[in-house]
C-alpha cells in the first residue's frame, strides 16, 4: 500500500484525511521537526503540508522551511501544500520552491483524493525510470544495479577497446553471450562481424570443420570450398561459447590459431591470415579441468589473459526486478498482451527464489507468464516458480542480510550522533524505544554500555 504523510496541527483535518484517502496508508505530523522524522521513518511518496505550522501558525514560514527541508532531504517526494483561501501568494511560492502542487481549504475529499492519487501515480512512474535509468550499465546491454553486475560491466568496459584475450565465466544462464557482444560493440570492430559458436552444441567430428572450414574434395559430400566461422569473423569479434567441452585433440589446433593468427582449412595445404579477436567463455572450472589433463594448462594461459566473471542471478540483490520488468515490457509488445506489471506477492516471491537456471529461466518463467495470465498483474501462481524449499531458505538469508545492514547502519548513525540514542534514532528514522529494541533483537550491547 502507497504511504503518504500529512502534516498539519489541525486534528480535525488529520482525521478528516485519515478517512477521506482511499486505498494509502497515512501516517501523521504536527509540526516541522516531526514531519521530517516521519519523513525519514516512512520515506512517504506524497506529503499534503499545511503552510500555517507551529510556533508561527499565522504565517508560513514555518510551513515553507518544512517544505524546503522535505525536498532536500527526498527531491524526488511530491509535496502539495495545503493552504487557506486568501494565501494564493504563499501557495505560489511554494510552487516556485519545488512543490507538486497546491490545494485551498477547506478540504473537498473527491478532489483531495484526486490530486494525492494522481501525485502517487507521477512518483511511481518517476521512481522505476530511475530506476531503470540507473541500471543500464555503460555497456548498454547489460541490466543491473548490484555492485556484482556494476563491477563486472565495469571491467568489460575497460578491455573493450583492446584485443585482449578474454575469458568470460559464469553459471548457464548468466548472460555471457550478451556480455561478449557488449564488448565487442563498444570496441574498434564494433563495425565488423560478430560470429558466435557454441562449442558443447556441435559434434566433435563436425566442429573442426565448422570452426577452420574445409576445401573442396577434403571428405564425403565437400562439394564446394567452405569458409569456418574464424575466417568469416574476420576483422571482428569471434566468440568461442562452451570452450570447456572443446575435444582435447581440437584445443591444439586452436591454440597454434591463437599464437600465430594463421588457420589451415581441413583439407587445405596453405596458411591462411585471420585478424579477429577472440573472446571465449565457459561455465565448467577449467584450472579443475587442467589439473585432470582435460584441458590444455597452455591453451587456458592464451585465451584467459583477463578473466570476467559474472555473477549469478541470486547473487544480483534485486537486479531480478529491474530485469522482469524490462522482459515484461518486450514480451508484452511482442505478444500484444495487456500486463501492466507484478503483484506483490509475484515481486517477493522473485526476490526470495533462487533461479538456478538464472536470467535464461527468468526470461521463460515472464514469457509463460504474460502469454497466460488473467489479469493486468502478474500473479505469483502465474510464474510457476519450484523449489520451495529453496524459496523459503532464500527469505532466511534475506532475514540475515537485513540484520547486518540494519545492525551496521545503527552503528554508523550512533556514531555519527556522537553516542546520542535520541539524536540517533532520528538519523535512523525511528523512534527511540524501536531503536532500543532493534539494538536488544541484534544484541548491540556495547551500544547500550556506551549510552
Amino acid at each position: 500500500m502507497e504511504r503518504i504523510l500529512v502534516v498539519d496541527d489541525d486534528l480535525g483535518i488529520q482525521k478528516q484525511l485519515k478517512w477521506a484517502l482511499n486505498g494509502v496508508e497515512v501516517v501523521f505530523a504536527d509540526d516541522r521537526p516531526s514531519a521530517i522524522t516521519q519523513l525519514r521513518r516512512f520515506e512517504p511518496s506524497v506529503v499534503t503540508l499545511d503552510l500555517g505550522l507551529p510556533p508561527d501558525p499565522a504565517n508560513a514560514s514555518e510551513g515553507l522551511l518544512a517544505l524546503k527541508e522535505i525536498l532536500t532531504l527526498a527531491p524526488g517526494t511530491k509535496v502539495i501544500v495545503v493552504t487557506g483561501n486568501d494565501d494564493k501568494e504563499n501557495a505560489l511560492k511554494a510552487i516556485a520552491f519545488g512543490a507538486y502542487d497546491y490545494y485551498q481549504k477547506p478540504i473537498d475529499t473527491d478532489t483531495i483524493n484526486l490530486i494525492i492519487h494522481r501525485a502517487l501515480n507521477l512518483a511511481s512512474l518517476e521512481k522505476e525510470n530511475m530506476m531503470l535509468a540507473k541500471a543500464n550499465t555503460a555497456m548498454g546491454r547489460i541490466i543491473g544495479n548490484s555492485s556484482s553486475i556494476q563491477g563486472a560491466s565495469r571491467k568489460a568496459e575497460k578491455i573493450a577497446q583492446t584485443d585482449i584475450s578474454t575469458l568470460l565465466l559464469g553459471e548457464s544462464g548468466t548472460g555471457k553471450e550478451v556480455f561478449a557482444r557488449s564488448i565487442h560493440e563498444h570496441s574498434l570492430r564494433k563495425n565488423k562481424p560478430f560470429v558466435a559458436i557454441n562449442c558443447a552444441s556441435i559434434p566433435e567430428n563436425l566442429l573442426e570443420s565448422e570452426l577452420f572450414g574445409y576445401e573442396k574434395g577434403a571428405f564425403t559430400g565437400a562439394n564446394k570450398t567452405t569458409l569456418g566461422k574464424i575466417e568469416t569473423a574476420q576483422g571482428g569479434t569471434l566468440f568461442l561459447d562452451e570452450i570447456g567441452d572443446m575435444p582435447l585433440g581440437l584445443q591444439a589446433k586452436m591454440l597454434r590459431f591463437l599464437q600465430e593468427r594463421v588457420i589451415e582449412r581441413v583439407g587445405g595445404r596453405s596458411e591462411i591470415a585471420v585478424d579477429v579477436r577472440v573472446l571465449c567463455a565457459t561455465h565448467r572450472d577449467l584450472q579443475a579441468m587442467v589439473a585432470n589433463d582435460s584441458f590444455r594448462e597452455d591453451l587456458f594461459y592464451r585465451i584467459g589473459e583477463i578473466s570476467i566473471l559474472i555473477p549469478p542471478l541470486r547473487d544480483r540483490d534485486d537486479d531480478v526486478i529491474l530485469l522482469a520488468k524490462t522482459f515484461l515490457k518486450q514480451y508484452r509488445e511482442e505478444y500484444s498482451a495487456k500486463v501492466k506489471g507484478f503483484s506483490d506477492d509475484a515481486i517477493q516471491a522473485m526476490l526470495a527464489y533462487t533461479w538456478p537456471g538464472n536470467i535464461r529461466e527468468l526470461q521463460n518463467k515472464l514469457k509463460s507468464a504474460v502469454v497466460l495470465a488473467e489479469g493486468q498483474m502478474i500473479q505469483v501462481d502465474e510464474l510457476a516458480l519450484t523449489n520451495l524449499d529453496e524459496l523459503e531458505q532464500r527469505v532466511f538469508n534475506l532475514r540475515e542480510v537485513r540484520e547486518v545492514a540494519e545492525s551496521k547502519a545503527i552503528r554508523q548513525a550512533y556514531h555519527l550522533a556522537e553516542q546520542n540514542i535520541s539524536k540517533a534514532a532520528d538519523l535512523l528514522g525511528v523512534t527511540r524505544p524501536t531503536l532500543y529494541s532493534l539494538i536488544d533483537k541484534y544484541r548491540l550491547d556495547d551500544l547500550k554500555t556506551q549510552a
